[in-house]
């Protein structure tokens, strides 16, 4: 979990570096005017792709969308952490989860004391919440063997948790008009699922089409139709069925009869063509081990390389693009930026090491191991990375035309707040971290 974020973090960069030229160069107003454009998939009059009655415009199929299979791998991942990772167990989970939480209540607690007391504004408060795990691993990556693997797996298994509670606000916080059919609906597709795990279905396909009835479901409902990957995530199956030990021994009988004159070829510039029997053979062992690995895992493994590599950097660039014309700096030092600045920088700082620091000193939760207050205290500072999961905040705390102001400074502070996180933060870790290589 802690390696497959470093590259997809170069990306993210790159992502927002580029929507950041764009967008203020002389192709910006193409650049804005292209996410505008509209999204359908019609059956007749009936649209599939509806947002409010209308067809989806490309930047909401992002946000609504793809933005669920992001949920979905989340989701997955969540769930994984819970049944048998860092979180599947009170003494593992207890030290991220204290400090996921301080992480979340003190940054809203500063962006309510910064933000003036405008109503509008204020839907911005859950903005600075959250910690992008791509962007903080990524940082994190650079000091390698220096930072020891307990601050890695509890930066990590923090974002995580702070990904769990930013998806009860999306659910709680941006649900506004509820339409009650749409919401049956959606609880009879999550019984069906549920029912689907209960009863040992393992097909993905069965899961991805129920999955995407669920989204159309969510979507008409009015809860955020990204918690339908949270939710189908939840239902996915992460056992193995009976029997594992024959199709063990299935795989190891059709490889004892594979030709071995396949394994011999050197030339790899020559084509290899195999027999039917051949490929009938490695067909059965590609069968059996479907079997031995559970739907979750299976599904996570599926999707990480479209999330990571795909629909995070996509996400980046349509959502990065801040509109700098008329806007300066002073922008930060009053309003949503300084609030979701702050709420990033020093709140999220303050907020892990406050609450990790009174549990660790209550008794309730140990120190990582090999660490120190002033590493602890670094991996704190990294925690006010908040990109991916901010920028979606952000979009939806302020969708009409009538805040694009309050979005452009919210994404300005996000910015801001990410890029100054991670600078202290990697300066800390340098200097705080041994010097020395330790095996």
């Amino acid at each position: 979990m802690l390696r497959k974020y470093v590259s997809s973090s170069v990306l993210l960069v790159i992502a927002t570096i580029a929507a950041l030229i764009i967008a203020n160069s002389p192709w910006g107003d193409l650049y804005r005017s292209f996410w505008e454009l509209p999204v359908s998939l019609s059956l007749g009059d009936f649209n599939i792709y509806s947002h409010g009655g209308r067809a989806m415009t490309l930047g909401e199929f992002i946000n609504d969308y793809l933005m669920a299979i992001f949920f979905l791998s989340v989701g997955l991942e969540i769930k994984r952490e819970i049944l048998c990772g860092e979180l599947s167990s009170m003494k593992k989970a207890l030290a991220p989860i204290i400090g996921a939480c301080g992480g979340m209540i003190i940054p809203v607690v500063v962006f309510f004391l910064i933000c003036p007391k405008d109503p509008a504004m204020e839907r911005g408060m859950a903005i600075p919440m959250a910690t992008d795990i791509a962007f903080s691993l990524g940082c994190l990556s650079i000091f390698s063997k220096r930072c020891p693997v307990s601050l890695k797996v509890f930066l990590a298994a923090l974002a995580v948790a702070d990904d769990l509670g930013g998806i009860i606000v999306i659910a709680i916080r941006y649900t506004e008009h509820l339409n009650l059919w749409y919401l049956l609906a959606s609880a009879g597709i999550v019984a069906v699922l549920c029912i689907g795990n209960w009863r040992g279905v393992r097909t993905k396909a069965f899961y991805f089409n129920t999955g995407f009835l669920l989204w159309f479901c969510m979507l008409g409902s009015g809860v955020h139709a990204t918690i339908a990957g949270v939710v189908l995530a939840f239902c996915v199956p992460a056992n193995i069925p009976k029997g594992t030990k024959y199709y063990i021994e299935r795989i190891r009988h059709q490889l004892e009869h594979f030709p071995s004159t396949v394994v011999t070829y050197t030339d790899r510039n020559k084509p290899v063509v195999l027999s039917d029997e051949e490929i009938a053979l490695l067909k059965s062992v590609e069968s059996a081990s479907d079997h031995l690995i559970s739907p979750l895992q299976d599904l996570e493994d599926i999707l990480k390389m479209s999330v990571n590599y795909h629909i995070i950097p996509l996400f980046a660039f349509a959502n990065a693009g801040v509109n700098l014309e008329g806007m300066n700096l002073m922008s930060l030092f009053s309003g949503v930026g300084l609030a979701v600045f702050l709420g990033l920088v020093i709140g999220k700082f303050c907020g892990v090491l406050s609450f990790s620091w009174l549990g660790i000193k209550l008794g309730f939760i140990q120190m990582p191991e090999n660490a120190n207050w002033k590493s602890f205290a670094s991996i704190c500072m990294l925690c006010g990375i908040g990109f991916t999961v901010s920028m979606f905040m952000a979009s939806l705390s302020y969708p009409s035309a009538e805040h694009a102001d309050f979005l452009n400074d919210a994404k300005l502070g996000i910015l801001c707040g990410t890029i100054t996180s991670a600078i202290l933060g990697c300066l800390m870790l340098n200097h705080f971290l041994p010097k020395e290589i330790k095996d």
